[in-house]
């Protein structure tokens, strides 16, 4: 079973973020998940934050995964945001980051949280799906290819 089929929504999938540094896209982002889960978005900031403050969730390549563990959420949420201009993330190869995905999971799921991170990893290390996620602007397209990634 593919592990990201339903963790993304069409309305959790943002195309040109005009967000210019972390915290701003971190905002935008709680907000989102605060519609989608009834969390406060400003819990949400800061669960973001303290998991980015233990060291850059970024990946290298252009991309990143903040996520952490959310007191209160009963499954996991991802969103996908793909900012207009790249920003810096601390990022193990010093390049800027422009695609981001955003993973919420509840508190104790440690086994499957690190299994989601995993696949979200394996799909953004594949260079092929990279140039697809840059490219595209139709917001019903990111959205198939993320929830049918890795499917048979």
């Amino acid at each position: 079973m593919n592990s990201l089929t339903d963790l993304f929504a069409l309305d959790r999938i943002a195309l040109n973020s005009p967000s210019k540094n972390r915290a701003e896209i971190f905002a935008a982002v709680g907000q989102l998940f605060a519609k989608q889960a009834g969390l406060e978005a400003e819990a949400i900031v800061s669960f973001l934050n303290a998991r980015e403050d233990l060291g850059s969730t970024a990946l290298g390549a252009g991309v990143a995964i903040p996520h952490g563990r959310v007191k209160g959420l009963k499954n996991p949420i991802a969103a996908f945001v793909k900012l207009k201009d790249p920003i810096e993330f601390a990022a193990p190869d010093g390049q800027t980051v422009s695609i981001l995905i955003f993973l919420l999971v509840p508190e104790k799921a440690t086994q499957q949280h690190l299994e989601i991170l995993s696949s979200i990893a394996q799909l953004l290390s594949d260079q092929d799906v990279r140039k697809l996620l840059i490219s595209e602007d139709n917001p019903e397209k990111v959205c198939q290819l993320l929830q049918n990634w890795g499917a048979a």
